[in-house]
């Protein structure tokens, strides 16, 4: 049986050093001229269509396609720059979690990220990690992380040609919204205390399993690989 590893990006993986906030922060900033834009607002375990949504509404933004689309590619060009200026890191183990993962024909990593597929794209690629990755579901236009969740089945179903059995995939993420939307799609769920959330925090929300970080690949890799 092929194991689906459902990965979430920030806070999971690796943590820009606040690069997504910052660039979205400019955009608003200066293309549509809002102070303070951020003040008051969820970031974790959210979708940037999501984000986009309480922003739009809360400052009375003219609300067409085209004003979303000009809001995403104004946070999508000030991203790679505000990624090199902010210090981000991989988190612990995650680089070597990735390659023993890779190397396993019985594996398909796939991605379930709140982010804008290409800001996604840009993130991995900054970090070096875009390449054990090729499906996922993203946040350019669903609000709720179980709907990404669904459209990340659906698309790993397309490219591996075959069903995903319930119980066959996981989701690793770093909030309740990674743990919720892992039952949203009848995946096992593996929470990881690297974000916002402490262990503490995670515990209520019942997770297969929970570990303050992924540095002990051996141990996460059992747990992902569970039947």
């Amino acid at each position: 049986m092929q194991h689906v590893l459902f990965f979430d990006i920030d806070g999971t993986m690796l943590s820009t050093g606040g690069a997504g906030q910052r660039a979205m922060e400019l955009a608003l900033v200066e293309e549509f001229r809002i102070q303070f834009p951020f003040e008051g607002v969820l970031m974790a375990g959210r979708t940037d269509r999501g984000i986009a949504d309480e922003i739009f509404a809360r400052y009375a933004l003219v609300d067409t396609p085209q004003e979303r689309e000009r809001f995403m590619l104004s946070y999508l060009d000030r991203l790679p720059q505000c990624l090199q200026t902010l210090p981000g890191v991989l988190l612990p183990g995650v680089s070597e979690l990735l390659h023993q993962l890779h190397r396993d024909e019985n594996v398909h990593l796939s991605l379930i990220t709140g982010n804008y597929v290409e800001g996604a794209w840009i993130k991995l690629r900054h970090f070096g990690i875009d390449r054990f990755f090729e499906t996922g579901g993203f946040g350019d236009h669903h609000a709720h992380r179980d709907d990404v969740a669904r459209v990340a089945v659906e698309t790993v179903r397309g490219h591996l040609n075959r069903e995903v059995p319930d119980g066959s995939a996981c989701v690793i993420g770093d909030t309740p919204a990674d743990i919720q939307c892992a039952r949203a799609i009848h995946a096992r769920a593996v929470a990881v205390a690297t974000g916002m959330y402490s262990l503490a925090e995670l515990q209520p929300h019942k997770p297969d399993h929970l570990f303050a970080d992924l540095s002990d690949t051996a141990a996460v890799a059992r747990s992902l690989l569970q039947a």
